[in-house]
């Protein structure tokens, strides 16, 4: 029964972490047009993304016949995309390899102190995902730096093309004036033209690493220019406006529900925290939980409801601009 209830467990850690990991988008009409954009303007299919030769590709494990199992499995890219994003410098490998010898630390230790194994394999199953959600703020951290950045590039750009510079050259000016991390991205855009790589497939290789609504829209207007002709700087005028009024207006909507997801973390982890200075203060009283039948009926009642409950907060409080 306890290996049932570990396996239950872990599935329902890595589930709660692919939920927060890959949650609801923009909204639908926002993903159809920027689709539509998407498809009218991405590299035609023989054209694949450019790829940095001078440099060795990432690896992922430091076992070759693993690096190869997860490039089997279209795994490989997706990680590596994931890590650069993050601007994580450990390899998944590590990162597994970390969440795991936590959880099996965290659960050895609580149950040489407590010789309660189901208490055990409950905290390990928490410990687990922790890792890769670190990593995941980072990564949203980042990406919201990013967003914020943008509009003052933009800008610089337009400005730049205003003074009789090149898209390139006013990629590049961007790369030298501004701060990390959108300096590196544009040096990335600026390198890949200046080593032959179409600005299409340049575009394109900036929307995949950031994968910012913003940064799509100022790719889909430099496609559009660059197919039908126009002023590209005051173009991109309007998209760095249009921009810094979704940031500010996000920013807005951020300080206006900070009081609910607060709300929704203090309603779930409560109970939680409550239960364990219980046991800590009174080990056979709440031990009952988890000897008896019915404690454990009620037990994991109160768990999915805790986890219902915390998800219902969570799509009440995530508003997307």
């Amino acid at each position: 029964m306890m290996l049932i209830v570990s396996v239950c467990l872990s599935v329902f850690a890595v589930a709660v972490l692919v939920v927060m990991t890959f949650g609801s988008g923009p909204s639908k009409r926002v993903n159809m047009r920027l689709a539509a954009l998407d498809h009218e303007f991405a590299p035609p299919a023989r054209e694949e993304a450019a790829t940095d030769v001078r440099r060795p590709q990432p690896r992922l494990t430091a076992s070759p016949r693993l690096n190869r199992l997860l490039a089997s499995m279209n795994v490989a890219s997706a990680a590596a995309l994931f890590l650069y994003q993050a601007d994580v410098k450990i390899s998944l490998g590590a990162l597994f390899l970390a969440s795991v010898t936590g959880s099996a630390l965290t659960g050895y230790f609580w149950y040489e102190r407590s010789g309660q194994a189901l208490a055990a394999l409950f905290l390990s199953a928490v410990f687990l995902p922790l890792p890769l959600r670190y990593v995941q703020w980072k990564r949203q951290k980042r990406l919201f730096t990013l967003e914020q950045q943008l509009p003052e590039a933009v800008g610089m750009v337009a400005s730049a093309l205003r003074v009789g510079h090149s898209l390139v050259a006013s990629l590049g000016a961007v790369a030298q004036e501004c701060p990390e991390p959108i300096a590196g991205e544009m040096r990335k855009c600026f390198e890949e033209q200046n080593y032959g790589v179409g600005l299409r497939a340049s575009m394109s290789n900036l929307t995949t690493r950031v994968p910012v609504q913003d940064f799509r829209i100022f790719a889909a207007a430099v496609m559009v220019q660059k197919e039908s002709g126009g002023n590209l700087a005051e173009v991109l005028d309007n998209v760095a406006r249009t921009a810094r009024e979704r940031f500010r207006l996000k920013k807005q909507v951020r300080v206006h529900t900070t009081q609910g997801i607060m709300t929704g973390w203090i309603l779930s982890l409560l109970p939680v925290a409550i239960g364990l200075v219980m046991y800590l203060m009174n080990p056979d009283g709440m031990s009952v939980l988890w000897e008896r039948e019915t404690g454990l009926r009620m037990l994991y009642g109160a768990m999915a409801m805790d986890f219902v409950g915390a998800l219902i907060i969570r799509k009440i409080v995530r508003i997307r601009v």
